[in-house]
Order: C-alpha cells, then sequence, then structure tokens
C-alpha cells in the first residue's frame, strides 16, 4: 500500500503521455508536412512561371513574338482540351 501513490503518479503520466502522442505529435507532424508542401507548391509555381517566360522569350527570338504569344497560346489551348476530356463526367439525374 505503501507504493500507491507512486503507482497513481505513474499511472497519470503514461495517460498523459499516451494522449499527448495521439494528438499533439500528430498535429505537430501534420503542421511540418504542411509548410513543407507549401514551399514546394510555391517553388514550383515560380519554376513553372520562368520557363514559360523563357520558352516565349526563346520563341520570340526564333519565330517573332506574335508566332510566340500564338503558339504557347495553342499549347495551353490543347492541354486545356485533353484535361477537359479527363475530367470526370456528371452522372444524369434520375427523377
Amino acid at each position: 500500500m505503501n507504493d500507491f501513490p507512486t503507482q497513481i503518479a505513474d499511472f497519470l503520466e503514461d495517460t498523459a503521455n499516451k494522449v499527448r502522442a495521439m494528438t499533439v505529435d500528430r498535429l505537430a507532424e501534420w503542421a511540418k508536412w504542411t509548410g513543407v508542401g507549401l514551399i514546394a507548391a510555391t517553388l514550383g509555381l515560380v519554376l513553372v512561371i520562368f520557363l514559360l517566360v523563357g520558352l516565349t522569350r526563346l520563341l520570340g527570338e526564333l519565330v517573332g513574338m506574335q508566332w510566340a504569344y500564338t503558339i504557347i497560346g495553342g499549347l495551353f489551348l490543347v492541354i486545356g482540351m485533353f484535361l477537359w476530356r479527363l475530367r470526370i463526367p456528371r452522372e444524369a439525374s434520375q427523377d
């Protein structure tokens, strides 16, 4: 009976550690990966913009700016049409 207070203290400490592991530790990991994902998305967007500007300038030097804009616009149009075809069709509502 002498170690009953010690057992209670150990039980409370173990319970607190389990609750922290199931809540705070998971949330901290999620927050870390969210931050890493936001940074990666931002860097990816900047990379895409730089590549498009470089491609437009390169095409502008080769074929002229009007044709460069036409080619880039045509590429966006073809990619957009392809992605539009891949979209998930809406199911017809049945009355």
